[in-house]
């Protein structure tokens, strides 16, 4: 299958390098004329016109920083994107930006998945990652071949813009489940518990989380390679709290402590970087 993908960020990247080992013919662009060339593979064509990317692509992935660039993207691409084609909008934008850009679609008459995509860059190169999918049963049946060969999951959870709410809420989930690990082992460092010892008690149980014992290691490590960076986690809680209207006394002590570690220079580092902040 023709993909188009529209951001060539880690994830983009890593998207595009899966799905050409997987069998699709894969465009990717980006909005640095040079971003593209990160993509690194020899089977994925690059391009720096926007109309060229998509206007031959059965499937069009958007994978960028936040609603506003989502947008600014997507009243160039919509328009000259195929009448069947279907545009799969995976970023993490929120529900505000979700609706808008479900309008913006409908407006020129095309189809858009509500995808905002659960996984860092080693799943989606691994094609691990789980979809969260709202929108018209067709346009997942259409776009289907592409989300398999991505994801082993694949939730389809409503048929408008339910997905982004549900991403909100997981992201904030996932990422006050990484502050708590980080206190947790410093406890254990303050009062002579070896982490070690710690860890094999929650592991193996009704208490393992993979997600979390994977960031204790990186923080025992001190190894803070971005696969969810930190101030992507900040905005997604941001978003998390601007969809609810409020700030859960959780959520905000997570969102400052994300500030704190961006403030110190993790922004760009994994989200595991707020165990170097009380």
């Amino acid at each position: 299958m023709k993909v188009a993908i529209l951001g060539a960020g880690g994830m983009g990247c890593a998207m595009a390098a899966r799905l050409v080992d997987t069998g699709h013919q894969v465009m990717i662009w980006d909005r640095d004329p040079e971003g593209a060339s990160r993509s690194n593979g020899s089977a994925i064509a690059v391009t720096a016109d926007l109309s060229a990317a998509v206007g031959d692509a059965s499937v069009v992935i958007t994978m960028v920083t936040n609603g506003e660039a989502v947008q600014a993207v997507a009243e160039r691409m919509v328009p000259a994107m195929r009448p069947d084609a279907v545009w799969v909008q995976a970023s993490t934008v929120g529900a505000d930006w979700a609706d808008r850009l479900g309008v913006l679609a409908t407006t020129h008459g095309r189809t858009m998945l509500d995808a905002p995509v659960s996984g860092s860059t080693g799943p989606a190169r691994n094609g691990t990652l789980t979809w969260l999918i709202a929108g018209p049963p067709a346009a997942v049946a259409t776009a289907r071949a592409v989300l398999d060969s991505l994801g082993e999951r694949v939730l389809v959870v409503g048929t408008g813009q339910e997905a982004s709410r549900v991403k909100l809420v997981v992201n904030t989930w996932m990422t006050a489940a990484t502050v708590a690990m980080a206190d947790a082992l410093t406890a254990a460092d303050r009062l002579g518990i070896s982490r070690a010892t710690l860890l094999e008690v929650i592991s193996g149980g009704p208490l393992a989380m993979p997600y979390a014992l994977q960031k204790a290691q990186l923080m025992t490590d001190r190894n803070y390679t971005a696969g969810f960076p930190v101030e992507l986690a900040l905005k997604d809680v941001q978003l998390t709290e601007q969809a609810e209207g409020r700030q859960p006394p959780l959520v905000r002590a997570v969102e400052e402590r994300l500030a704190r570690a961006v403030a110190a220079g993790h922004g760009r580092d994994d989200v595991a970087a707020v165990a170097a902040v009380d």
